[in-house]
């Protein structure tokens, strides 16, 4: 033996994920403190070897694509390592999917915001699970539709396998709207879709990116006689026969890899409309809007995985005769990287709460939603891979290699960011939200006022993003300086209001006021920097 193996850190495991102040703090604040519970539980499952076991497992053999047969019949299935489906079981059998639709509690989207944050042991198979919940508020816009699905899509069942769609005992659903020559552009979708005497139509045409095919049903956009609308797609036909949905390569994607994303073509698919012809757009941003709020519990999701492997690995490795938790250097990255954190989890939990209450009527929390999603979406995601990357170098040479997680962190870092909508996407749907709704942007600077004279670092951001819609003539070159200090203000003053003291000053601080770094890891001197990073060390045991 040459040598023996010291001053190695333990596996970040035993540990209860949910366990977080601002997490609990915000679920109880937003009207779910009944969840409390249930979130410790998938928290305490979360935080174990064998979840962990199985998201390493799902990213390590990801889907493989069967498109015929051993007799050359089509199939167009994928197969997914059974690691995949034991996180899937989980996770819907915890109401992370649809489940909350059918939960008339106060709080309930704000519960389910909870457990599919703190279920972060595999981002890819999220992505299914987000699209369900998703699903639901649009396919009200059908009644008679919804009537028949909407039950099957919140059943806490996790049922998998290629049948018709109503004879099984739960359901999960997809979204299909993006093409080659248009992207984010989805007006330019060909799709067509042709119309039949049984109320069906036939859709032919190519989608781009069609993630989790192996869902039962997909919302997707095509071109009907009345413009551009949304329909319902079944994989199965109501005969049992395969809809003729053919998969024809799965993307060879930098991370997101548990989860397959495919290409597809609609050769003549039976569909059923969704919403009145021409109203595709309108249809389906209902889905669009609930899936950029879990992008941003993702995103802050990730940052809190980040935060917390960096600091446990800080409080176990010695370096130069100190242990790096005590290094001032360290302790000023693992403080800025715990204030982003923070910062993103009360914001997604605020987000979670307006879209809770909207659902239930608040047209005031309806209009913080509206802006506050585009804004979130734009700000947390685009912060993400930095916080990521910031968290990885932590552990030096050790968070390089796949074995810490810390590759696969930051691979899925940009995904939050591009997926509904890229940061233009997001900047450009704010501006057009204060355009076509003023009232958005008057609710959204009344709620970020209710911090006004707290301090007078806001106060001053607040002006000067009020001060940013002065200029029409060069808003939408701006637009993204414009979304960030509106971020940045929101959560400023949510910090203000609502979080540690210590967290809100060093936030205001270093975001705000005059003296702002780049890097993470440049906050000012005179900070109490202690409650912040004890706030983000993982208590194991």
């Amino acid at each position: 033996m040459t040598h023996e193996v010291l001053n190695q850190v333990p596996p970040l495991a035993g540990h209860d994920v949910a366990d977080e102040p601002a997490l609990l703090d915000g679920l109880a604040r937003e009207g779910a403190g009944w969840a409390a519970d249930e979130v410790h539980e998938l928290g305490r499952l979360a935080g174990t070897e064998w979840a962990q076991e199985q998201g390493r497992l799902a990213n390590e053999h990801p889907p493989v694509l069967r498109t015929h047969d051993r007799y050359g019949h089509r199939v167009d299935e994928v197969e997914y390592h059974p690691a995949w489906h034991e996180l899937m079981t989980v996770a819907v059998g915890h109401g992370l999917h649809g489940s909350a639709w059918a939960d008339g509690r106060a709080g309930a989207h704000v519960a389910r915001a909870a457990k599919f944050y703190v279920w972060r042991v595999d981002a890819g198979h999220g992505c299914p699970i987000s699209m369900t919940y998703a699903a639901v508020p649009a396919l009200r816009r059908e009644p008679e539709l919804a009537a028949r699905y909407e039950p099957l899509l919140t059943e806490r069942e996790y049922d998998y396998g290629l049948r018709t769609p109503l004879t099984k005992r739960a359901l999960l659903a997809g979204m299909s709207m993006t093409e080659k020559q248009g992207g984010s552009d989805v007006r330019a979708n060909t799709t067509r879709a042709t119309p039949q005497a049984d109320g069906t139509y036939h859709l032919v045409g190519h989608k781009w990116f069609t993630s989790a095919p192996m869902c039962d049903v997909f919302l997707t956009l095509a071109q009907a006689p009345g413009g551009l609308t949304c329909f319902l797609v079944p994989r199965v036909r109501p005969d049992g026969t395969l809809n003729p949905l053919r998969l024809m390569r799965l993307k060879d994607k930098l991370g997101n890899r548990s989860n397959a994303s495919s290409e597809i073509e609609y050769d003549g698919a039976v569909a059923w409309r969704v919403g009145d012809e021409g109203r595709g757009v309108r249809t389906i941003i209902e889905m669009v809007n609930m899936t950029r709020l879990d992008c941003v519990i993702g995103a802050a999701a990730g940052m809190r995985h980040g935060v917390q492997a960096a600091a446990h690995h800080a409080a176990h490795r010695a370096a130069f005769g100190r242990d790096l938790i005590d290094q001032p250097l360290m302790r000023n990255v693992l403080a800025d990287l715990a204030i982003e954190s923070e910062a993103a989890t009360t914001l997604m939990l605020r987000l979670a709460g307006a879209t809770d209450r909207s659902v239930r009527g608040d047209e005031t929390e309806g209009a913080v939603k509206r802006l506050g999603l585009a804004v979130g979406k734009y700000w947390v995601c685009k912060r993400w891979p930095a916080h990521a990357a910031e968290a990885l170098e932590c552990l030096g040479g050790n968070g390089y290699v796949e074995e810490s997680g810390m590759p696969r962190l930051f691979r899925e870092s940009p995904l939050n960011g591009i997926w509904e909508g890229s940061g233009n996407v997001a900047a450009l749907d704010l501006l057009r939200a204060t355009l076509r709704e003023p009232h958005t942007l008057e609710a959204f600077f009344d709620e970020v006022d209710l911090a006004r004279g707290t301090d007078p670092r806001l106060d001053a951001a607040v002006k000067e993003a009020k001060d940013g819609f002065a200029d029409t003539a060069t808003i939408e070159f701006r637009a993204r300086r414009v979304a960030e200090r509106l971020a940045l203000v929101f959560q400023a003053s949510l910090l203000v209001r609502y979080g540690h003291p210590a967290v809100a000053d060093a936030f205001c601080a270093s975001r705000l006021d005059g003296d702002r770094g780049t890097a993470f890891g440049t906050l000012p001197p005179g900070l109490d920097l202690a409650p912040i990073i004890d706030r983000a060390v993982p208590k194991i045991g």
